[in-house]
């Protein structure tokens, strides 16, 4: 029997890159998966035909997790599609490179407002819908906690809180049979970190050298580590924040 049999999934953020991974591979191992996505419908679309196509099942559903209402509507039809929740994945997040002169407060809420308060809503709502064998909740960090890349003061900021925010809640819902981890990434190669310039860039080849595995992330790198927080190979594991970032740190 598949590891994720008879479970259901809802991964924030899943209409590209490490989400789409992510989704895909719970899918894989027989979860029933949400595919949210805020604005590309057409990603997600796509996601979820790839899953039905290999026998999986999956939906597409539409809400901003930084909207409390959406994410209330993103669960109330996740139990409507699949009859429950067992899995949170908090990967939907927005980032940009900003030196300090260039902050601003827009800015500054844009990137908390996603990668903070919403993976809070997500939770939040999830917690709610959690049986009594409890659940798993796996929050996307990122290596940039601890590489400290310039210019990234306020993404770095949000992952640091959602480390912090794993802890704290992990403690606070073990009573409850509910698991909460964090998956950190190291650079992958995405459509986002295409947007950003990093490939082919100073940046690109210093954090390869930086890297002992001595290559760039690919979002197929990801998913299994999220398959093996959201199961049962890791039932006495919580609070901790795994770092897949080919050794850099």
């Amino acid at each position: 029997m598949s590891k994720l049999s008879g479970k259901t999934a809802v991964v924030t953020g899943a209409s590209k890159g490490i989400g789409a991974a992510i989704a895909k591979a719970l899918a894989a191992e027989g979860a029933a998966v949400t595919v949210n996505y805020a604005t590309s419908r057409e990603g997600a679309d796509k996601v979820v035909a790839e899953i039905t196509a290999a026998g999986g099942k999956a939906v597409a559903i539409q809400a901003s997790v930084a909207s409390g209402d959406d994410v209330v509507r993103l669960f109330d039809e996740t139990q409507k599609a699949f009859g429950g929740v067992d899995i949170l994945v908090n990967n939907a997040g927005v980032y940009a490179f900003t030196p300090i002169e260039d902050l601003n407060e827009t800015e500054f809420h844009r990137q908390f407002d996603t990668n903070v308060l919403g993976l809070l809503l997500a939770s939040r709502e999830a917690v709610k819908r959690f049986g009594p064998e409890g659940g798993s909740i796996i929050n996307i960090s990122s290596a940039a906690t601890t590489v400290d890349i310039p210019t990234n003061s306020v993404y770095t900021a949000t992952k640091a809180a959602v480390d912090s925010i794993t802890r704290v809640l992990a403690k606070e819902l073990g009573p409850r049979k509910i698991r909460v981890n964090a998956l950190s990434p190291g650079l992958v190669e995405t459509e986002g970190a295409h947007s950003l310039g990093i490939f082919g860039s100073d940046l690109e080849a210093q954090l390869i050298a930086q890297t002992p595995l001595g290559r760039i992330g690919q979002p197929s790198d990801i998913g299994p580590v999220a398959v093996f927080l959201a199961g049962p190979d890791s039932a006495w594991i919580t609070g901790e924040i795994l770092a897949a970032a080919g050794g850099n740190r």
